[in-house]
């Protein structure tokens, strides 16, 4: 029971996330960077610029959330294929609802000056950014090509995001105008500013849970992570009464999941963080834990075989009987 209990809370924090995700980045876009032409970061960037070429070029007025759709469609269907996923589902469906959310939500300038258009534009995009990814899913678009390149290439995420970043300024201030290009850049600082303060995927933590229930607590964090756990047997200073305190090396995105398991076994446990400057070692990326998680899994076994294994045990446990019944008769 407890555990349906925990499993329906942790749904329920991620939708309700997912819902103030969404809100956040829409928000961001449609009130405050869209209607001032100042640009975003990544997917949403490049299709406010699709969507003023096309206004520009063509005279044709093409909303920037259709652009941001027909990006993310094929985004989301490749990360689904290379990467897959709980994740990647998450991912692609808050880009395609904050698309839709776009098209129909007009896009009306809450402040029609522009540094501060850019400064809490680029504020709620980073807050909405943040969200998701402290709570295990991102906002698609480039967080998913990105993870794809990773993967294939090894090459840095980093670098990647902030090349297409400058060549939206770039275009920005060739096309539209360096002021507003001087704008993106405020905002896409806020952004990153925002993303570093709630979030970081790939900043490692180490993690002190000091529980009554360390065995029950070890076992959970081995079904949920797969990560090393070193046990330290103490005592409260305070009641005398032992207790174990579990230390574990984790990434940011581990620490919803981490924190659920745990409460799952013991809510009482007392768990707290630690900034890890790096990690020398083996510390298991995705990939490596998805692989170490199908090689621990437990077998299929039909019934045929579970019967043959039985009868094979029968025949081994009859002719050791024959075996000592024919000594004895010697």
């Amino acid at each position: 029971m407890d555990l349906i209990k925990t499993s329906w809370r942790k749904i329920a924090l991620t939708i309700f996330f997912f819902v103030i995700s969404v809100i956040l980045q829409v928000i961001g876009l449609n009130y405050f960077l869209i209607p001032n032409d100042i640009f975003s970061v990544g997917i949403n960037g490049v299709s406010q610029l699709m969507s003023i070429f096309a206004r520009t070029f063509f005279h044709l007025h093409i909303d920037t959330g259709l652009f941001l759709l027909l990006f993310n469609i094929p985004i989301g269907v490749i990360g689904w294929k290379l990467i897959g996923g709980k994740f990647t589902i998450l991912s692609f469906l808050n880009s395609v609802t904050v698309s839709l959310a776009m098209i129909f939500v007009p896009a009306q300038p809450f402040t029609t000056q522009p540094l501060l258009a850019s400064l809490f534009g680029g504020l709620l995009v980073g807050a909405s950014v943040g969200v998701a990814l402290r709570y295990g899913f991102s906002t698609g678009g480039l967080d998913i090509i990105a993870m794809v390149i990773q993967k294939r290439t090894g090459k840095s995420i980093g670098v990647f995001m902030n090349a297409v970043n400058f060549v939206i300024v770039l275009i920005a201030g060739s096309f539209i105008g360096w002021q507003n290009a001087l704008y993106t850049l405020i905002g896409i600082y806020a952004t990153g500013r925002v993303v570093d303060t709630m979030y970081t995927g790939y900043q490692k933590l180490t993690a002190l849970i000091v529980t009554s229930k360390g065995s029950e607590v070890v076992d959970v964090l081995h079904r949920d992570l797969i990560r090393g756990i070193t046990i330290l047997p103490s005592q409260g200073a305070y009641t005398k009464r032992d207790s174990t305190t579990l230390m574990m090396v984790l990434s940011r995105y581990e620490l919803f999941e981490m924190q659920e398991a745990v409460r799952q076994v013991d809510p009482k446990a007392f768990i707290t963080f630690l900034s890890t400057v790096n990690v020398a070692g083996e510390f298991l990326d995705a990939d490596r834990q998805l692989q170490m998680r199908k090689s621990l899994s437990p077998k299929p076994t039909t019934i045929d075989a579970q019967l043959q294994a039985e009868k094979s045990l029968e025949e081994q446990l009859q002719q050791l009987e024959n075996e000592r019944i024919e000594k004895g008769e010697k």
